[in-house]
């Protein structure tokens, strides 16, 4: 007992404790957490849902994801990359991919708005994700101000200032934003689909993904009253349109003034 006793008051015996309820508290949280994603993520499906959406995968995308979404050598595994990744990547048509290549390109959707919904259903029973947004997030009644300020901060460099896409490397490039709906948009921001990175709720907070939707739908509807955009590649590009078609009529100019002259 007389050893026992000392042991108890040996000095490392209180980081020892501290350090075990620290683990234990970290373990508890991370598993609390965990589970409240994974409903967060599941809970507008049904079990049919869930059901029917196993069966559209097995019959087209496990070919390259592999059997319970586990992956292969020809595609990832999409354990745990949440509804939302489904249903921007399929409700755009950029999965089923047409051909292999550095990027996936937006086409024609291959599967309807439920069928879409049952992948999405499926994809998320297989691990906590991002959620599909929810409609209020979606409304386009943020502050467009801040949302611009947002973008420019974050976005403006591969979507150019605004939002008429850039080339990237490697054959890459960020798209344009315009038809693009919004929350299409919003599940790009949390998903980061392509090469483009993960703005989680830390970066850019649900209601700042609010304000930029906003932001980019206004823009949109604003269109460009001064006249043609050019493309809306910037004041570089602009000038040196300006400067060739200059150019241009003074040639044309000189050339009709030397032919009279002759």
């Amino acid at each position: 007992m007389k050893a026992l006793s000392q042991k108890r008051r040996h000095p490392l015996a209180v980081i020892a404790l501290l350090l075990m309820g620290l683990l234990v508290t970290g373990g508890l949280y991370a598993v609390a957490t965990t589970v409240n994603e994974a409903k967060a993520s599941t809970t507008s499906f049904s079990a049919n849902d869930t059901a029917e959406g196993e069966k559209l995968f097995e019959a087209n995308c496990a070919t390259c994801h592999g059997m319970g979404a586990s992956g292969s050598q020809d595609g990832p595994s999409l354990v745990g990359v949440g509804a939302a990744s489904v249903d921007f990547q399929v409700g755009t048509g950029r999965m089923p991919m047409q051909m292999n290549g550095p990027q996936a390109y937006k086409k024609p959707a291959q599967f309807n708005e439920a069928q879409t919904h049952q992948l999405s259903a499926y994809v998320a029973s297989l691990g906590a994700g991002p959620a599909i947004p929810e409609e209020h997030l979606l409304d386009e009644q943020g502050d467009a101000a801040k949302g611009g300020e947002l973008f420019r901060v974050n976005c403006a460099m591969c979507h150019n200032a605004a939002a008429a896409g850039g080339a990237l490397t490697r054959g890459k490039f960020a798209p344009a934003l315009a038809d693009v709906s919004g929350k299409h948009i919003y599940e790009a921001m949390v998903t980061g689909p392509q090469n483009m990175p993960v703005f989680s709720d830390t970066n850019v907070t649900p209601e700042g993904k609010r304000d930029i939707v906003t932001f980019l739908k206004q823009i949109e509807a604003n269109g460009s009253p001064g006249g043609a955009d050019l493309g809306a590649l910037g004041p570089v590009s602009e000038g040196l349109f300006v400067w060739i078609a200059g150019l241009g009529v003074i040639i044309a100019f000189t050339i009709w003034l030397t032919s009279r002259t002759s």
